[in-house]
């Protein structure tokens, strides 16, 4: 199989979809990998590096140029109007609350496989945990960065993966932390735990579905002045209603008195650690397309076939295609025969 990996575009995102060691694991197997020219270098790996595991160093065109396409972020806009279309693309697409996006997908006829969809048997999602932990941790520091001082009193909306590690990192830090479970998260008991927060972390991930509006303007703005949230949710769109995406550029702004963080690829700030941890997790699933062939894959393994969003231009997931206004087509094993 050919395996590319293209030089990711978005604002801030250092990372890149697979590393050194993974590609020579690939190479080994009979795979033909494609890196784009200096795609690896916001992790320390240069062109060399890339060559010396066994991949071809090639222009995006050939990188692109695919039968499976490994990347971090959801395609960009660029990347939607200049890429061949039929790509098959493991990657995180976030498509939830994105109808234009899902749309010019299924337009180009292509296969997104979503890092944030793949879930196992036990219901834990093993590409974007590790990065849902990254993001938690980061948390406190970012807090710390922009307030000039380690917040006291901390809630976290959310006791997943990235909800927990920024409990973690909050109670490390020795502040006094709330933490509500989505479920817990009454309008009464919002407000009693936000109006009084120094910061609110928020970690809400509903699968293939927007984020709930959990923090509404009004309770917002009887936050404490000087306050912050971070919304880690926000690549779903946001826990508050005040949300909106920011970048590592630019990662703050003010609205209604309480300061917001909204950068939506928070692990890039982190990218040797964060991609080498997402490579690890996406290895496994990269080999068995590649040994098998996407289809077979596909069917003989069902937590990969719960990431699919769109066959071949087709959406898989109710949601999604009903924001899209677009016709839902469950994915059939028989449809990977």
């Amino acid at each position: 199989m050919i395996i590319g990996v293209p030089r990711e575009v978005k604002a801030g995102e250092r990372r890149v979809g697979l590393g050194g060691q993974a590609v020579r694991a690939l190479v080994a197997q009979g795979h033909e990998v494609r890196v784009e020219r200096g795609a690896g270098i916001g992790v320390g790996l240069g062109d060399d590096a890339y060559s010396d595991a066994g991949a071809r160093i090639v222009d995006r065109a050939a990188a692109w140029s695919a039968d499976l396409v490994v990347k971090v972020k959801e395609m960009q806009e660029d990347e939607i109007a200049q890429a061949p279309r039929a790509r098959t693309v493991f990657a995180f697409h976030h498509l939830a609350g994105e109808p234009e996006r899902t749309r010019a997908l299924a337009e180009r006829g292509d296969t997104a496989i979503a890092f944030e969809m793949v879930r196992d048997a036990n219901g834990v999602f093993p590409l974007l945990a590790p990065m849902s932990v990254i993001a938690g941790r980061m948390s406190m520091d970012v807090a710390r960065e922009h307030l000039g001082a380690a917040p006291r009193r901390v809630v976290v909306l959310g006791a997943g993966h990235a909800g927990a590690a920024a409990a973690q990192a909050a109670r490390d830090a020795g502040a006094d932390v709330t933490v509500l479970r989505r479920s817990d998260a009454t309008p009464e008991a919002l407000e009693r735990a936000v109006t009084q927060a120094d910061l609110v972390v928020a970690a809400v991930f509903v699968p293939g579905a927007p984020t709930p509006k959990l923090l509404p303007r009004a309770l917002v703005r009887r936050m404490r002045r000087g306050a912050m949230i971070v919304d880690i949710s926000i690549e779903e769109g946001g826990v508050a209603e005040t949300s909106r995406a920011t970048s590592h550029a630019e990662p703050v702004y003010v609205e209604e008195g309480v300061l917001h963080y909204a950068v939506g690829n928070m692990p890039a700030a982190r990218p040797k650690e964060a991609a080498a941890a997402l490579w690890a997790a996406a290895l496994p699933y990269v080999s068995e397309m590649a040994q098998k062939g996407i289809a077979r894959a596909l069917s003989d393994n069902e937590d990969l076939r719960a990431g699919v969003l769109l066959w071949h231009g087709r959406p898989n997931h109710a949601g999604i295609a009903a924001e899209a206004g677009l016709a839902f087509t469950p994915l059939q094993l028989r449809d990977l025969r």
